[in-house]
């Protein structure tokens, strides 16, 4: 069984903040995780197109 969720790319900002795009394998809908290790902070959103509609990951 394949994970609902595959982490593409990891960026690293400073050594305590990290901001991931995380892809939904079942739509191919992709989000953007940060996480801030200093001050407990994360959230998530989605990522849109000009338009305002999801980005799709193609390969889903």
């Amino acid at each position: 069984m394949n994970p609902r969720f595959e982490i593409n790319k990891e960026q690293t900002t400073r050594k305590t903040v990290s901001a991931d795009v995380i892809t939904d394998t079942k739509t191919g809908v992709q989000y953007l995780a940060y996480r801030d290790n200093v001050y407990g902070s994360s959230g998530i959103t989605v990522l849109v197109d000009s338009d305002g509609k999801p980005l799709i990951d193609k390969r889903s």
